[in-house]
């Protein structure tokens, strides 16, 4: 064997184990290297980790408990209007139509609703005026609607909207759906964890 052939044998084995060694050493930093922080975080943000439940995952078939009252979600609206969506779920009433509105505004606002079939009223002015409240306008607009379980509604439409708020904080709003009439509900703001979620099955 000349003497050419010996050396570049020799070559080879000490590029071998070069590799082998500055592989290892490489595969080490990377097993030391300390994991990357956490992304940072709105400490006061609603993380819908409450031992209640996140009431942006309600459905139908869920279960909410009030504490006093027990009652199931029959049926939940889907609602969007541009980029916007919040959630109507109505609720198993006996006599009447009560339902839980659930946005985020950007935190989660709920509100409890009750259908009001004997007001003969409209939402073509800015005040109104109802049982000697005075409710003012805060928004109004056209979207559209996706109904899941039992709602009374067909399985997609329009609807348009109206909201009033008075000036303690009680709430009137009209809602009309696929062209129809207006039908109006009176609510109350409810304040996250005041009920307790469980899901169905």
């Amino acid at each position: 064997m000349s003497v050419e052939l010996v050396l570049l044998f020799i070559l080879l084995i000490v590029a071998a184990v070069a590799g082998v060694l500055i592989y290892l050493q490489r595969s080490r930093q990377r097993q030391a290297a300390p994991p990357p922080p956490a992304a940072p975080r709105d400490p006061f943000a609603d993380q819908g980790d409450s031992a209640a439940g996140d009431p942006r995952s309600i459905k139908a078939g869920d279960m909410i408990d009030w504490g006093a009252e027990r009652t199931w979600i029959r049926g939940t609206l889907r609602l969007s209007e541009g980029g916007y969506v919040w959630s109507e779920h109505f609720l198993e009433v006996e006599g009447g139509k009560r339902w839980l509105s659930v946005e985020e505004d950007p935190d989660v606002e709920l509100a409890l609703w009750s259908g009001r079939p004997d007001l003969e009223l409209t939402p073509h002015s800015k005040t109104i005026e109802l049982e000697g409240v005075t409710y003012r306008l805060q928004e109004k607009g056209s979207g559209s609607y996706r109904s899941e379980g039992t709602t009374g509604l067909k399985a997609q439409g329009g609807l348009d909207y109206a909201d009033y708020e008075s000036s303690d904080g009680r709430l009137l709003s009209f809602e009309r759906f696929d062209h129809g009439g207006w039908e109006a509900s009176t609510g109350t703001k409810v304040a996250p964890g005041t009920f307790t979620i469980y899901p169905g099955s």
